[in-house]
């Protein structure tokens, strides 16, 4: 019980005693050793002042070798820790110059060596670093960097423009929140598994995913590229040469075929009065089709031969009621209301080609007819005065995410007789002007396409 005691009175010195300034446990050590040197010198001063004498004096030079020795030892802690106290404050610029002992000074210079090789590491990444945010930000890609949960960390300008929201305001958010198409195809890209992308607006972009390491984890990044001038050049160039190569040939056989339907007409008079009607008519639905045929290749003729818009001054408000009046006699019998919400009573003037403008808006409102049931339905015309934006908004059939995914690409329609060549003139026509769109099924189940008719930056 008593060593018991013992132990438990002597252990909380222990701890104390380790827990003390290495600096502190020496003097502790030094002072009471010579405290009982002096003592024991002491007691020999009056019965032998020589031995007295002599042990002061040994005293004396071990006090001073002491000191010397206290100094040798302390000096390296001390710069042991001003060495860690800046590796912890990371400040790489703090250097010690040599004191004389070889020992130390050794433990300086390579103290010294690895100061400069951490501030070269340090100022190769931080160069590195803000070299890589310079080039993502300049990049005409959009780059996501996302998360271990999915979540956007960061984006860059080009991001923020191909998702329509700024950069800024995209970090925090999980990446399968964002709006469709995006936010769907983002959370399920596979690193390596790239896919393409067609907006409402018109635009195509390319994704793609990878990963980079951050502290010893993966991370995913997405990279958006936008393909639409590629795709466009390319579609462009392959149906230009088609619909010439159709038109030639089409256009040889119709004339031909014109001309010998028209010398038959002069032989009507000598078929037998019996046979006559039949062969009338069989000319009439002949000379038809053969007529059909020519507009139906004229029209596809015209969207190669698109010539440039000559932009003038027009009243957007005017051009709408023309539209409107043009179209009244189709939407009396299909029971569609017009719903006209104008900016102003009077004009609102745009600087447009006003007959190719007047095409592609009736491209557009015919659209809108065509999606509403004949049991009637309702479209509504909406204008902004600054920007000068027009919308055509119909509740009919919404658009599924399949056709989003194919809307303004050539020969593509979800009419049976469609030619797919009502949206592609428009986006010709609206591209061609700067103009800004989308076409696109909102959350009210209402199909919307939405026009900015002033050219983009401008």
């Amino acid at each position: 019980m008593l060593q018991q005691a013992q132990h438990d009175l002597l252990l909380p010195v222990y701890l104390s005693l380790l827990l003390m300034p290495l600096r502190l446990r020496l003097l502790l050590f030094l002072l009471p050793l010579y405290a009982v040197l002096v003592a024991l010198a002491a007691q020999v001063r009056l019965s032998s002042p020589g031995l007295f004498v002599a042990c002061e004096v040994t005293i004396v030079v071990s006090a001073v070798l002491t000191w010397q020795l206290y100094r040798g030892l302390v000096q390296p802690v001390r710069l042991i820790e001003a060495g860690t106290a800046a590796l912890a404050a990371q400040d790489f610029n703090l250097k010690f110059t040599p004191v004389g002992q070889p020992e130390l000074d050794r433990l300086i210079g390579v103290y010294n060596q690895m100061l400069d090789a951490l501030r070269q590491e340090r100022i190769g990444q931080h160069e590195q670093s803000v070299l890589l945010e310079r080039l993502i930000g300049a990049s005409p890609a959009g780059v996501l960097l996302l998360d271990f949960d999915g979540h956007i960390t960061s984006a860059n300008a080009a991001a923020g423009r191909a998702l329509g929201q700024p950069a800024s305001e995209l970090a925090g958010q999980p990446v399968a929140a964002l709006p469709p198409p995006w936010g769907p195809a983002l959370a399920e890209l596979a690193a390596g598994h790239p896919c393409t992308l067609r907006l409402p607006t018109g635009h195509t972009y390319r994704a793609a995913a990878a990963h980079f390491l951050d502290r010893g984890f993966q991370r995913r990044f997405v990279v958006l590229e936008e393909l639409t001038q590629e795709i466009l050049a390319q579609e462009k160039q392959a149906y230009e040469q088609l619909i010439r190569l159709m038109a030639h040939e089409v256009n040889n056989s119709i004339g031909a075929v014109s001309s010998l339907l028209g010398s038959l007409r002069h032989y009507a008079p000598q078929v037998d009065p019996a046979d006559r009607p039949d062969f009338e008519q069989a000319l009439a639905v002949s000379i038809a089709r053969n007529t059909q045929l020519a507009d139906f290749v004229a029209s596809y003729a015209r969207l190669v031969r698109l010539p440039p818009p000559a932009p003038h001054s027009l009243d957007l408000h005017q051009l709408l009621h023309d539209l409107g009046h043009l179209l009244a006699a189709q939407s009396a019998a299909q029971g569609v209301r017009w719903h006209w919400e104008l900016a102003t009573e009077g004009p609102l003037l745009i600087v447009a080609d006003s007959q190719q403008l007047t095409q592609a808006l009736l491209n557009v409102a015919k659209n809108a007819l065509e999606a509403i049931e004949p049991g009637g339905g309702h479209v509504w015309v909406r204008t902004t005065a600054v920007p000068p934006t027009l919308t055509i908004e119909n509740d009919g059939a919404p658009l599924t995410p399949a056709v989003s995914q194919r809307l303004f690409t050539p020969f593509f329609s979800t009419k049976r007789d469609g030619q797919g060549l009502g949206l592609l003139l428009v986006r010709d026509i609206l591209r061609a002007h700067g103009f800004a769109f989308r076409l696109a099924t909102e959350g009210s189940g209402r199909t919307a396409f939405t026009c900015q008719l002033v050219p983009e930056g401008g």
